[in-house]
């Protein structure tokens, strides 16, 4: 009985331990999502992929937000409506939930102002919220669906988007290696990339990555030490509140994934993790890393790739007789 004491005490010892560890790191481990109600994260889901809610019927949020490569297109900036050019790099779609704000320069609040954003953009899906409803409302598979999420078959945009942020807020990547290690499996990485964890946070990279999602949470200068060159011309956070010194001041993007998020910055101007490495460390902390250094931050990036989603494709319900027909060629109206 002594023995099984003594036992005991030092399990609880260890795991108290285990937890103090974890409690002083500056990164959380990411947990999956409890869904509360599933009949409104599948009509999301739906949405998700409906390419009805574009002008030309063919571009959807996944689009964009490709669930296949890491919730990104990997362009440097999206494809809109009749092949027009974005202004910036398309963010990624997972872990999105549960950050300060939406979109690089923060003008949405939650997922569900954010979906609603691209709808009537026209660089984007190029439709209206007018036409968005009345679109979904006319395709009578969907009534079902409203329904039991809702209570009622009302289609309106308010539905819409919450909807598509419940199915975004699932959307999560637990089990990375690193996260395994946090945990208390101390081989889960190798002695390269706890190397590289070392060196990131020694160099202050945890200042702004940091938390369950590294990054997300806060808004930064681009070029702290020395200006980022960029010929893109948004300009961050001053589009939104009009000050000056917010230019080039930008939401902190997550470093979840970051492997298979490329290119990256805002800009989409590097496709290479171990350049975007030497830069940040270069512009931000004003720190000129050796290559092997490089090497093992990268190695360290990589053990962030969690448990990608598993979501089975909808079958979205067929066109009604009042659905609009959609022409992906017509001509741009003018004013």
């Amino acid at each position: 009985m002594k023995k099984l004491a003594l036992s005991c005490a030092i399990a609880g010892a260890m795991m108290s331990l285990c937890a103090s560890v974890q409690a002083a790191e500056p990164i959380d481990p990411i947990e999956p999502v409890e869904v509360k109600n599933p009949a409104l994260v599948e009509l999301g889901k739906m949405l998700f992929f409906e390419p009805r809610l574009s002008r030309s019927g063919f571009i959807s949020c996944n689009s964009c937000h490709n669930l296949a490569t890491g919730g990104v297109d990997n362009l440097q900036t999206s494809i809109g409506d009749r092949w027009a050019q974005g202004p910036i790099n398309s963010p990624t779609v997972l872990n999105s939930f549960g950050q300060v704000a939406q979109f690089w320069d923060g003008r949405a609040k939650t997922l569900a102002e954010q979906a609603a954003g691209p709808i009537a953009n026209p660089l984007e899906m190029a439709s209206t919220h007018e036409m968005a409803v009345k679109v979904i409302a006319s395709i009578p598979g969907y009534a079902p669906y409203f329904k039991k999420a809702f209570g009622d078959a009302e289609v309106n945009i308010k539905r819409i988007t919450e909807a598509m942020a419940e199915f975004e807020r699932t959307l999560v990547t637990p089990n990375a290696r690193f996260d395994k290690w946090l945990k208390g499996d101390k081989n889960a990485i190798t002695q390269q990339e706890l190397n590289g964890y070392k060196i990131f946070k020694e160099s202050g990279c945890t200042i702004c990555h940091n938390g369950a999602q590294l990054g997300g949470q806060s808004f930064q200068k681009m070029g702290v030490v020395r200006p980022y060159k960029t010929t893109n011309t948004s300009e961050g956070v001053k589009a939104i509140s009009g000050r000056d010194q917010d230019r080039m001041t930008f939401k902190v993007p997550m470093l979840r994934n970051i492997e298979l998020t490329y290119p990256y910055f805002h800009d989409g101007a590097v496709w290479s993790l171990e350049e975007s490495v030497s830069i940040m460390g270069d512009l931000q902390l004003g720190k000129r890393y050796t290559k092997q250094e490089i090497d093992d931050i990268t190695a360290f990036l990589k053990t962030l790739t969690g448990d990608q989603p598993k979501v089975e494709y909808p079958v979205l319900p067929p066109s009604g007789p009042n659905t609009p027909k959609f022409d992906p060629w017509a001509k741009a109206q003018t004013k």
